[in-house]
């Protein structure tokens, strides 16, 4: 079992201030995937307390969480003692982490947002 490195951008959202997408806004997750891309579970069990998540963008200071699982919906934790600083991510479970293609993510504003994935690699 071994662990990826992927990096999502903020890609084009129409409609926000971000409607041409936004390179310096995103998420960097550490994560194990199947050889499709998918996330693995099962690898996730073992692993999970090496799974991450760091959210960055240049006007606040970056996040750092987990990658965590509650039943079938996958989120974004940065407080073990709050829910209210969840970020769900829409489907995770069934995305392809590869490049070029799109992630959707419930922000800590609660606004669902596009990002791209713009790299994987061996973490």
């Amino acid at each position: 079992m071994s662990l990826s490195r992927i990096v999502l951008r903020l890609a084009r959202n129409p409609g926000t201030e971000f409607a041409g997408g936004d390179d310096h806004r995103g998420y960097s997750l550490v994560a194990p995937l199947t050889p499709e891309g998918l996330l693995d579970v099962e690898a996730w069990h073992a692993l999970k307390g090496q799974c991450s998540v760091r959210r960055f963008a240049p006007d606040e200071d970056h996040a750092d969480g987990r990658l965590a699982r509650r039943g079938q919906s996958w989120f974004f934790d940065y407080d073990n003692d709050a829910a209210d600083d969840d970020e769900p991510v829409y489907r995770l479970g069934e995305h392809r982490f590869v490049v070029g293609e799109y992630v959707a993510v419930t922000d800590h504003n609660r606004r669902l947002l596009t990002y791209k994935v713009t790299d994987v690699a061996p973490a």
